[in-house]
């Protein structure tokens, strides 16, 4: 009995085992499987159409519902089509949709590969950070504590209830020597203020400023903004049209600021994607674009789900950029650390 179990064991020594075979007979399978290049067609079908999106996101039109601006706004998370799509495809058995499922991955990381990763660097000599406090904070002076703990030598809030305003100033008033509100917007810093006034973004009131931040290396424009919120309506679409004209004022404001370094903090109910933003975005940097840790989504708070909170800059150089624990509002804090040369 000895001699024939070594014997047995022996032979199966020199034979694929159970788990080869039955790979080596899939394949075999699926090499004479004349259906599957046929089967998966819708799956393909909507790869391909995913795809066409991403790469073709600045041609859908805006006249209806401002669809094209509502499609930039999310368009990172058209990615988690990529997962339920290739499920079914491996269910379907398809070659064709698996293609063109992986056509859609390149495509998307191609357009978000790089925000994935963490290009936060070291260096910096100034850091600033902006954050919509909601008006309907209940906690305005956990909220201006929270925030303070950042460092930030350049704080910017926006959404500033004119009844909380008291106690964001005497919070924050360790922290920050300087500090100047108007209307709904302030900014707070550790570096003397000038010539701070509002900005006009076509509202009627004021929620948008423009100040002088005497920095470590020399004069910086800082404008501070909230642009008007947006909506999805079933009868109306993306309604963001006042957003729009005010996005506009307010690039006008940066293509004429005499400073040649210039910062731009604040809730622009918008993403970097968006092409509404461009008179905006065309002229300045984003933080977390060139130097940000992840996506840095910013709103909701609950489940960030966009980054409409924008940190940006011209004439400055991002090393770091990233989102400050939650408080509460319904805004994440952003921060970025920045190299200003004299």
């Amino acid at each position: 009995m000895a001699q024939a179990y070594m014997t047995e064991t022996g032979n199966g020594g020199s034979e694929p085992g159970p788990s080869r075979t039955g790979l080596r007979r899939r394949l075999a399978g699926l090499r004479h499987d004349r259906g599957i290049w046929k089967r998966g067609i819708v799956t393909a079908s909507l790869a391909a159409v995913t795809s066409l999106v991403m790469i073709l996101h600045a041609e859908l039109p805006n006249d209806v519902g401002n669809l094209g601006s509502l499609t930039e706004t999310f368009l990172p998370w058209l990615g988690l089509m990529v997962p339920v799509l290739l499920v079914a495809a491996v269910i379907r058995k398809s070659a064709t949709a698996l293609i063109s499922i992986l056509l859609t991955t390149v495509v998307w990381a191609n357009l978000f590969g790089g925000l994935v990763t963490d290009k936060s660097g070291a260096g910096g000599n100034l850091m600033v950070a902006a954050h919509n406090v909601d008006a309907d904070n209940l906690d305005p002076q956990g909220t201006a504590e929270s925030v303070a703990k950042s460092k930030a030598d350049v704080l910017a809030l926006t959404e500033l209830k004119a009844s909380a305003v008291p106690i964001y100033e005497k919070a924050l008033a360790d922290t920050y020597k300087y500090h100047a509100v108007e209307g709904t917007v302030g900014v707070w810093s550790k570096y003397p203020l000038t010539s701070s006034k509002p900005v006009d973004i076509r509202l009627g009131w004021v929620r948008a400023m423009r100040t002088t931040v005497a920095g470590p290396t020399g004069a910086i424009g800082v404008y501070v903004a909230h642009l008007p919120s947006v909506r999805v309506k079933l009868n109306a679409g993306f309604t963001a049209n006042q957003r729009d004209n005010s996005a506009d004022a307010l690039g006008a404001a940066l293509a004429a600021e005499p400073l040649r370094k210039v910062i731009l903090l604040g809730d622009l109910n918008g993403t970097m994607n968006d092409r509404a933003l461009s008179e905006v975005t065309s002229q300045m940097r984003s933080t977390q674009g060139a130097a940000g840790d992840g996506f840095g989504f910013s709103w909701p708070a609950q489940f960030p789900m966009a980054r409409i909170d924008q940190i940006m800059v011209r004439g400055i150089k991002p090393e770091a950029s990233w989102t400050l624990p939650r408080t509460g509002s319904d805004h994440l804090p952003i921060a970025a650390r920045l190299t200003v040369k004299p």
